[in-house]
């Protein structure tokens, strides 16, 4: 440990060793962390750079930095990010809440649903795009469902910590454990990976849950499950969202297509790629 470890020094220290681990953005990674170990934003860091670290500090952060040369994703590292501005807890349990998954929560509040719309997020992992939607409709009535206890617990934790009432999660393993009923709005991004993709040994993904990433020999097996069995769960004229590999769209359109959705659509990302297919349940008479 060196004495009068200053917040620029560590910074510098810490990109160096960063860069040299391959991390695709190493002074980010450095300002992070540092962020989380001194309880502080990014400004301290532009307004006092010079500004002295105490000794414990500067051992921990140092800590945290090796973790992060080793690949594990900062979310881990940290236990906490941030979807829809909103500060979610994370854990190994479930995926990283990521920008791409945003898209699913903006094409949701695009429907046209009724201000007491039911929605279910099947999958929910740590509750992100349950949250996410009843934080902008405080109207509705958002139940977010996993297979996986502990990310129940989870999501649990995150809606306890952002006070929004009308979000519930439940345990169930998609639609199996739910409770009667029909919902207006059906959304998910299930696990929509093929077994054996390459990505899954590089990155964050080595480190995130197999069961919540592969979904088969082409990564649709989840996807035609919900397909098929959402009929059966959702109101006449009511919304079926997926999101989906990049190349998927024309899959996912034919199933939900053959499961009897009409209306169906697809939508890009920020990066200009589809991710998010929908569709509609149709009602009585023409549609």
């Amino acid at each position: 440990m060196r004495e009068g470890d200053t917040i620029e020094s560590l910074l510098a220290d810490a990109t160096e060793s960063l860069e040299g681990s391959g991390t695709a953005t190493p002074r980010l990674d450095a300002e992070l962390l540092l962020c989380h170990q001194l309880d502080c934003t990014r400004t301290r860091f532009m307004t006092w750079p010079e500004q002295k670290v105490s000794p414990e500090d500067s051992e921990a952060y140092r800590a945290l930095v090796v973790k992060r040369c080793e690949g594990l994703p900062i979310a881990y590292i940290t236990g906490e990010s941030e979807f829809w501005s909103l500060p979610l807890a994370t854990s190994p349990d479930t995926l990283i809440p990521r920008q791409d998954t945003e898209t699913l929560v903006e094409q949701a509040l695009l429907l046209p649903l009724p201000d007491d719309a039911r929605v279910l997020d099947l999958g929910t992992g740590t509750g992100a795009v349950a949250l996410a939607l009843g934080s902008e409709r405080y109207g509705w009535d958002v139940t977010g469902s996993d297979a996986s206890p502990a990310a129940i617990a989870l999501a649990r934790r995150n809606g306890e910590a952002l006070g929004l009432p009308g979000v519930t999660f439940v345990e169930s393993d998609w639609f199996s454990d739910l409770e009667p009923g029909r919902w207006d709005l059906i959304v998910s991004n299930p696990p929509y990976v093929a077994e054996g993709d390459e990505h899954l040994e590089q990155g964050d993904l080595r480190f995130e849950p197999h069961s919540a990433l592969v979904a088969g020999a082409d990564g649709l097996d989840a996807i035609r499950l919900i397909a098929r069995e959402a009929p059966a769960h959702i109101n006449p004229w009511g919304w079926l969202l997926l999101e989906h590999g990049y190349e998927q769209a024309e899959a996912v359109v034919d199933l939900l297509g053959e499961a009897g959705f009409r209306d169906l659509f697809s939508r890009r990302d920020l990066t200009g790629r589809f991710r998010v297919t929908g569709g509609r349940w149709p009602g009585g008479g023409a549609s």
